[in-house]
């Protein structure tokens, strides 16, 4: 492969529905798309999952078109490539900036997998034709609304339900759920919003069968972790705090987790979150993938990574109707029965949509 053209295109995604978290409310996504185009002509595309804001990571929509205009595209345009693994290595100079990373690197597993014929499931490993899927659900302005909502996601076939909490919404949230679904899969989501201080109440979240506890403390820590888990029987989930293999192999040396998010964004790309998944299966530690309110591009990425063998839990790659009213890839992405198809066809088994996507489009730049 020798990448010859990049465009970048600013979309800005009306939602369904606000998506609330502890740290903030999304009522509307803005990301950036990048159409990577080789010597050949093969067009490989790729996402950029920042939000607008710096409320997961340092990382920004504006800051992710910096860093790839200015550092990560002169590394790789016109370079020869043979594997898309070489990318990470090749952006090794540059630190951190993982989402910036991870949208041009998928762009060019999309571009191998075309070339050497086969999916993007395939390329990455993936035996898997099914993938369970769950759904997440943001904090609400009631119980009753949530308890609804859930209901209905039940209904669909989710295999599991992920509930958003913050300190004040928390205990008597899940009790009321728990009482209503005695049986469902449950898990829930802090987003960073405890600390130690916080112990007892996270104590009584072990009474109500979770699955795990995802992220309770803070979004660069692994030690707390470690000591909160030794305080608890609910398995803790770590997500922000891992960004790499070596954040994982730190997490699990501490005893900081028993279960590992993997968002493609949030480690750098393909290539890390596969390290990490192959890390994982060696040393017993599940995995799933996460979502970052992604458009079909990346809502494709992320099904084919889950095809991996140790992707034994539900992840959050809900149906393209859950959130957009019309989503940028044909077809879009369906939920049957709580479970998603993985495509068998060449590259990511999505078409973009063009009239969508430029109708759709705030600004673009195309480089070379």
């Amino acid at each position: 492969m020798r990448i010859e053209e990049i465009t970048i295109r600013h979309l800005k995604m009306a939602m369904k529905a606000p998506f609330k978290t502890s740290f903030g409310t999304v009522h509307e996504k803005e990301l950036l798309l990048l159409e990577v185009k080789d010597v050949t002509g093969t067009i490989g595309w790729g996402e950029a999952v920042a939000f607008v804001a710096p409320w997961y990571t340092e990382e920004t929509l504006k800051t992710t078109w910096h860093i790839l205009e200015d550092f990560l595209m002169p590394i790789l345009l016109h370079k020869d490539i043979v594997h898309p693994d070489e990318v990470s290595a090749m952006f090794t100079p540059i630190r951190r900036n993982c989402m910036a990373k991870a949208s041009i690197e998928g762009a060019v597993w999309d571009i191998y997998a075309q070339q050497s014929k086969q999916s993007l499931a395939h390329a990455l490993g993936g035996s898997k034709e099914m993938i369970e899927v769950g759904i997440s659900v943001g904090i609400q302005s009631s119980i009753q609304k949530l308890l609804d909502l859930i209901k209905g996601y039940v209904g669909m076939g989710y295999k599991r339900v992920k509930v958003k909490i913050k300190p004040g919404q928390d205990i008597e949230v899940i009790s009321a759920v728990r009482a209503t679904f005695p049986d469902l899969p449950l898990m829930v989501d802090a987003n960073s919003a405890y600390t130690l201080h916080d112990i007892d109440v996270l104590q009584q979240l072990d009474a109500y069968n979770l699955l795990m506890i995802e992220q309770p403390l803070a979004a660069d820590d692994i030690v707390d972790h470690a000591k909160l888990q030794k305080q608890l029987k609910t398995p803790i989930c770590l997500d922000e705090s891992i960004t790499s293999l070596e954040d994982v192999r730190k997490a699990v040396e501490l005893g900081s987790c028993g279960v590992i998010n993997i968002k493609i964004g949030r480690v750098g790309g393909l290539t890390e979150a596969k390290r990490i998944h192959d890390f994982c299966k060696e040393k017993d530690i599940p995995v799933w993938c996460g979502g970052m309110l992604e458009a079909g591009i990346g809502r494709a990425h992320n099904i084919a990574l889950t095809s991996l063998a140790n992707f034994v839990l539900p992840g959050d790659t809900a149906g393209s109707s859950h959130y957009w009213y019309e989503d940028i890839i044909t077809p879009e992405v369906v939920v049957e029965d709580g479970y998603i198809r993985v495509p068998q066809s060449i590259g990511i088994g999505y078409t973009p949509k063009m009239d969508v996507i430029e109708k759709l489009t705030i600004s673009k730049k195309v480089y070379r």
